[in-house]
């Protein structure tokens, strides 16, 4: 199908060209003047193809150059005045770029900043040879691109930042991507002059080196339209929005929570000054223990110590007055200027047994109290760095301490301490809360089966797409510590106090772990839906998506013929923005479909015995739990050929768009343990697709209907079809609107039918070939078509008058 907007700009133009014809009173033909057309919006479309033309007086001057050549062939008049307004009409004529890539200018610590090289050279480089080299290769000419540079402010700022750190992204430049070299490392790029000053972007940030954004929510919408379109950011929304709503919303005053993380946060700042200063904090410390009477430490012969160990000194299980009192002391020795907190709520606290990130002498390494204050030193660099492999360094360090004695656990506990709404903690409660309450798996392929950096870093990056989720629980890395310290599963205590012994599982099996490398990504857009052979006009698509992104389940209900499966495929590829088969998981209802085998159900094993095995329903929904940042979709192809009622079961209310929380989380019909509870995430989607037609299906029940979007199918001819058909199969102009009208005049009387109606007219499906099939004789095509696709159905329509059906397929083919 031909977009429609560029329809509609070849309209203008034909027009404008006509009236300049008429009123020179220049003698053209018709066919001649269509082709001057044709070639007009060709020049526009290719010259402005790969670049922000409009922008450009170099490139705006070589438009008019070409035009006025094809002007002047054919005797036209010229003038600028009729230049200008032929770019004007044709300048709706170019795609909006599939994807939006922000990218960054260095590649590791200490690098330059390679920005004016790119724009002096044209090019965009991946500095890595290992890395990112798919994604580079997914970048295509046409793709609008900028550099961009992430770190963090907490001064002159153009807002009130309530004295807390703000992420923020620099814009250096921007341009339009015009060629990829497809070896992972290069592409040619048209930028525009550098931005000076750096434009500044707020709270929605990436510090990933290549960042692939498609403006399909609000926060990615305003970030393009802020980078490529010049308009402002809506600070107010991001800061009121729930990810940053504690930190920088208009809550009142009275009624802000978390205000102890600027101390914590603070704490860390001073202590990392203190690296190379040991020697003065052990003195302090022991002092400490002194007059606090710290049995732990008192009386060890203290010769090193590490900060976690230090910030731990108020983190254990003592009264708040003593712990007020101890970070009092501290902070005063450090130089913290930000006040005491007046309580510890949700903060995570050690074992009064267990208070040391390290061992003795005689269970330590030489290296690991120095490899602590490493590792201390990199954590705290990298939740605010830029620095490309600033995660790789993490990683790296992280592994390395959390196998030391006395670590564990309490590793990511320290890391909540020092840079709470950066780091997760995963003391024993919140873990407990993460896989019951929120249903996230953490995996623990580390040391004595504890997590691994990469195990870490899966978890934390999911959460902290959730949190920016209405509706999800929690919002925040303190909220939900808070939110874990209050939880009650069972028997399980609400303590906080949950750090896990050296001595436990020291037998455990370590489990193995794979490389997962990232596949290509393969934009795919609305306007990509219409290049497929989608006749419907862009507009009424784009309602049509914006309902399943709200509703989150969507029924597309039409007469056969209609396209209801293709296009519910083609919807959830323009949902993720991406062709992407992984995420998009198709299955069919029947009359023998169940519950147990949509949802879960037992099932025979290989051994004869019956397991309880998930169905395809469930195993979209943990996939879609494990990665919160892609969007899911399930289609259901003819949902009312079984009992959706019976299928779903208790996922029937699940599916709702405000009950995509772990708080609606219900019981399964077969639960795998007593306290499993399930929930649809939010970034599942549900397509059904009904034949509307099928008189042996019963109407589906009020409760389902509730729960979907029906989006009515009909039947699509006009000249969007016939331009498609005849440029994809090559089938004549001429038969291709003899069809349209033989079709149209069966639909009509299948229409007046008062035993039928419209549900039952004959789709273009049926006369819409296939993209790789070639039409050699299209007569012989459509006749057959009619003999054994469109006869047949008109046989089940009129099964009671025969006659009448062959009449009707007579009336299709005859003088064909």
């Amino acid at each position: 199908m031909i977009n429609e907007s560029i329809s509609n700009s070849e309209s203008d133009l034909k027009k404008f060209v006509s009236s300049l014809v008429e009123t020179k009173k220049i003698s053209i033909e018709q066919d001649k003047l269509n082709d001057v057309i044709e070639q007009l919006t060709n020049i526009v479309t290719e010259t402005k193809k790969y670049t922000d033309w409009n922008v450009k007086s170099n490139t705006t001057a070589e438009l008019k150059l070409r035009l006025r050549s094809v002007l002047d062939k054919h005797q036209l008049p010229i003038s600028d005045e009729v230049l200008s307004e032929i770019l004007a009409k044709a300048d709706t004529t170019t795609a909006p770029p599939k994807s939006y890539w922000f990218v960054g200018a260095s590649y590791g610590k200490g690098s330059e900043d390679q920005t004016d090289r790119f724009l002096a050279e044209g090019v965009w480089q991946n500095g890595y040879k290992d890395k990112y080299l798919d994604v580079v290769r997914s970048m295509q000419p046409g793709d609008k691109i900028a550099i961009k540079s992430s770190y963090v402010r907490k001064r002159n700022l153009s807002f009130d930042n309530k004295e807390q750190s703000v992420s923020v992204m620099g814009i250096k430049a921007i341009g339009v991507v015009t060629k990829n070299h497809g070896d992972g490392r290069f592409v040619d790029v048209d930028w525009e002059p550098r931005q000076e000053p750096v434009k500044e972007w707020y709270f929605y940030t990436n510090r990933s080196t290549i960042w692939r954004v498609s403006p399909d929510e609000w926060m990615t919408e305003g970030l393009v339209n802020f980078t490529f379109n010049s308009k402002p950011q809506d600070v107010d929304r991001f800061r009121n929005a729930p990810y940053w709503k504690e930190r920088f919303g208009d809550t009142p005053i009275d009624k802000q929570r978390f205000k102890w993380t600027q101390f914590y946060e603070a704490v860390a700042d001073k202590l990392i000054t203190y690296k190379d200063k040991r020697q003065e904090l052990i003195s302090f410390v022991i002092q400490l223990a002194d007059k606090f009477d710290l049995s732990y430490i008192k009386d060890k012969q203290l010769d090193d110590i590490c900060p976690f160990t230090v910030i731990g000194l108020f983190n254990r299980g003592i009264t708040d007055e003593n712990r007020k009192a101890i970070a009092k002391d501290l902070a005063d020795y450090l130089g913290v200027t930000e006040g005491v907190p007046n309580s510890f709520e949700g903060i995570p606290i050690l074992n009064n047994q267990k208070s040391w990130f390290f061992g003795f002498e005689d269970k330590r390494q030489t290296t690991d109290i120095e490899s602590l204050w490493s590792f201390f030193d990199i954590a705290l660099q990298f939740s605010d760095s830029d620095n490309s492999d600033a995660r790789s360094e993490f990683s790296s360090a992280y592994d390395q301490v959390t196998s030391q004695y006395g670590v564990g656990w309490n590793l990511t506990m320290a890391l909540y301490w020092i840079r709470p709404w950066n780091y997760l903690t995963l003391d024993g409660q919140s873990q407990l809360y993460i896989t019951k309450k929120l249903g996230i798996d953490i995996g623990k392929n580390g040391p004595k089966r504890r997590c691994s950096s990469k195990d870490y870093l899966k978890v934390l990056d999911e959460l902290e797409l959730r949190f920016q989720e209405e509706a999800y629980p929690v919002h925040s890395f303190p909220e939900l510590s808070l939110a874990a310290w209050l939880y009650k599963d069972g028997d399980t205590s609400a303590h906080p106090n949950a750090t896990d012994p050296d001595f436990v599982d020291e037998t455990a099996d370590d489990e193995g772990e794979s490389e997962v490398t990232a596949a290509p990504i393969e934009p795919y857009q609305l306007d990509d839906i219409i290049t497929d052979g989608c006749f419907i006009d862009r507009e009424s698509l784009g309602e049509i998506l914006e309902r399943l992104r709200t509703k989150k389940n969507l029924i597309l209900q039409g007469p056969p013929g209609t396209g209801k499966t293709w296009l519910a495929k083609r919807l959830a590829f323009a949902l993720m923005g991406q062709r992407n088969d992984s995420k998009l998981r198709a299955v069919q209802f029947h009359p023998n479909l169940s519950y147990e085998d949509f949802v879960r159900g037992w099932r025979p094993s290989g051994d004869g015995k019956l397991t309880l095995a998930d169905g395809p329903f469930l195993e979209m929904i943990n996939e879609a739990k494990k990665d919160a940042k892609t969007k899911h979709v399930v289609v259901i192809e003819e949902i009312n050929r079984g009992n959706p009622a019976q299928i779903f079961g208790e996922m029937l209310t699940l599916l709702e768009a405000d009950k995509r929380t772990p708080t609606e989380a219900l019981e399964l019909s077969y639960r795998r343990n007593e306290s499993e509870r399930v929930f649809v995430p939010d970034n599942l989607y549900v397509i059904g697709t009904m034949n509307v037609a099928d008189r042996s299906l019963a109407l589906v029940d009020l409760a389902l209907r509730r729960r979907f979007a029906f989006i009515d199918l009909k039947p699509i001819f006009g000249e969007p079809w016939r331009q498609w058909v005849h440029a994809k199969a090559g089938i004549s102009m001429t038969l291709l609107e003899e069809i349209e009208t033989r079709l149209l005049a069966l639909n009509n009387d299948i229409e007046k039918d008062r035993n039928l109606g419209a549900q039952f007219k004959v789709g273009h499906s049926y006369v819409t070939p296939a993209f790789s099939n070639t039409i050699k004789d299209a007569e012989k095509w459509y006749k057959s078509v009619v003999q054994t696709e469109i006869g047949p159905l008109l046989d089940e329509y009129w099964f009671d008058d025969l006659e009448r059906s062959r009449k009707a397929q007579d009336a299709l083919v005859v003088g064909i």
